[in-house]
């Protein structure tokens, strides 16, 4: 019943990944609609967000949903807010988010040499192909190789961890202390306009009662 008559291609889901139908500003927005209407307490959104905010500055690339959903459970948060929350980390963030938690853990562990977004996304995908590659490794003929994921650990990715831990930490207070005040005032409105629909069906109720009979004037006698 609720299956599309017309199943996506391949490629189009993949179109979607990196760009949504009707574009990043409309997915943001529909992002927000869905935290603000979350049914349960503010403070626990605004965990549930600072979780999804802080992982989508680390390097666990294909684990964001499940660290989110870990790290909210311990802080006592909103599962969904922090998978919700993961949004912040998109292909139009992700070179930004990259570049400024590498940097920063290549200067705080004293990491020298060249640093761009695409060096840093090449080494992510020379790693993931030697990661595969052992894999099969491991169940055939051929033999594994561990040098390129020596040299991306040292120079791109425990830099880009430190960094990323230190960003996400900042990133995700700000975004809790922002989602907090939001949700709550969200909450009021809604409740206000909750009441004053009751009290308008109470008053229309009230309204079409028919009017009640005056006792009828007793005999002098």
């Amino acid at each position: 019943m609720f299956k599309r008559r017309k199943p996506r291609s391949y490629s189009q889901i993949a179109t979607e990944m990196v760009y949504p139908r009707g574009g990043w500003l409309r997915a943001a927005q529909y992002v927000l609609y869905r935290v603000r209407r979350l049914p349960d307490q503010p403070h626990k959104i605004g965990r549930g967000v600072a979780a999804g905010t802080f992982i989508s500055f680390t390097p666990l690339h294909g684990f964001h949903f499940l660290a989110a959903a870990g790290i909210a459970w311990v802080l006592g948060g909103n599962i969904l807010a922090a998978l919700l929350a993961t949004f912040v980390g998109n292909p139009i963030t992700f070179p930004f988010i990259a570049y400024a938690s590498t940097w920063l853990g290549r200067e705080i562990l004293g990491t020298h040499g060249k640093l761009s977004p695409k060096l840093i996304f090449n080494d992510f995908a020379d790693a993931t192909a030697q990661i595969w590659h052992n894999l099969g490794a491991a169940f055939g003929p051929e033999v594994a190789h561990w040098d390129r994921l020596g040299s991306f650990f040292h120079d791109i990715f425990l830099p880009y961890l430190v960094g990323g831990i230190i960003l996400g930490t900042v990133a995700g207070i700000i975004a809790h202390y922002m989602t907090v005040p939001v949700i709550r005032a969200y909450h009021r409105r809604r409740a206000r306009k909750l009441a004053q629909r009751i009290e308008k069906i109470r008053s229309g109720g009230l309204a079409a009662q028919p009017p009640t009979p005056s006792d009828p004037p007793r005999d002098a006698n």
